[in-house]
């Protein structure tokens, strides 16, 4: 899954927010940790939003007014922090967006799944 995706190409790639029967279960609007990395069947891989061309994507975070980090409003911002680091998946059936991220700490690995709400998309 090595093909990057920029704000324009993942617009184009997803279906509406909003998810069907196959891929309900997963309720993320916002940031949340899951035991393991999810994948095929239930997800589809699109690609990724690092940038091949940046060695070392940036640690800064956007924030809305009113939103943090795990904020189910907070921007879709690809070019900060965590999103700079994701792969993007989508449901089969109806195109739903979803990215993953990994923190991998110290002692612990902690595997992240957002939705995507395409409307908070911001290049």
């Amino acid at each position: 899954m090595d093909d990057f995706l920029n704000a324009e190409g993942l617009r184009a790639a997803l279906g509406p927010a909003t998810g069907c029967d196959h891929c309900a279960g997963l309720q993320c609007a916002g940031w949340e940790s899951v035991t393991a990395p999810l994948g095929a069947p239930l997800l589809q891989p699109l690609g990724t939003l690092r940038d091949p061309a940046i060695d070392e994507p940036t640690y800064l975070e956007r924030h809305a007014e009113g939103t943090s980090f795990w904020h189910a409003r907070a921007p879709v911002a690809l070019t900060h922090f965590p999103y700079n680091r994701c792969t993007v998946w989508r449901c089969p059936q109806c195109r739903r967006g979803f990215l993953q991220y990994t923190e991998a700490g110290g002692y612990y690995v902690d595997h992240r799944v957002r939705a995507i709400d395409p409307a908070l998309i911001e290049a």
